[in-house]
């Protein structure tokens, strides 16, 4: 039972990190403490995707848990059954796993990137 109950904590901390990874940047730009958190996970992420061979250490851990459990998989429960498949799809190819690197790599570069407040970004056109 715990062993099976931290499987699922360590599945659902898994996904939050990618929510983090993907859309972190938003929260960022209003609490700035926020950023080189942000940025760290951005590039752990991206060198994961990238590497071949170099895996998140929430994989082994999920597995060990699971296998503490007495369970050689991640079948029966509400967080098996709808997170698992968002974090380790059957097409995840390298191709795709490139092609993940380079999206949470714009994404991120296109949040940053964007004014934080229009009004200061833009010319003085109300002075006279």
């Amino acid at each position: 039972m715990l062993w099976r109950l931290l499987v699922n904590a360590t599945v659902t901390i898994h996904l939050l990190f990618i929510v983090f990874v993907v859309a972190g940047g938003v929260p960022a730009r209003r609490w700035r403490w926020l950023i080189p958190l942000h940025l760290l996970a951005v590039a752990w992420a991206i060198y994961v995707e990238a590497s071949p061979g170099i895996i998140c250490p929430l994989t082994p851990l999920e597995n060990q848990f699971a296998a503490w459990a007495g369970q050689a998989g991640y079948s029966g429960g509400f967080v098996e059954h709808y997170l698992v498949p968002i974090i380790y799809p059957e097409e995840l190819t390298r191709a795709w796993q490139w092609t993940l690197a380079g999206i949470v790599a714009v994404v991120n570069l296109a949040v940053y990137a964007w004014p934080r407040d229009r009004r200061q970004s833009a010319p003085d056109a109300d002075i006279r």
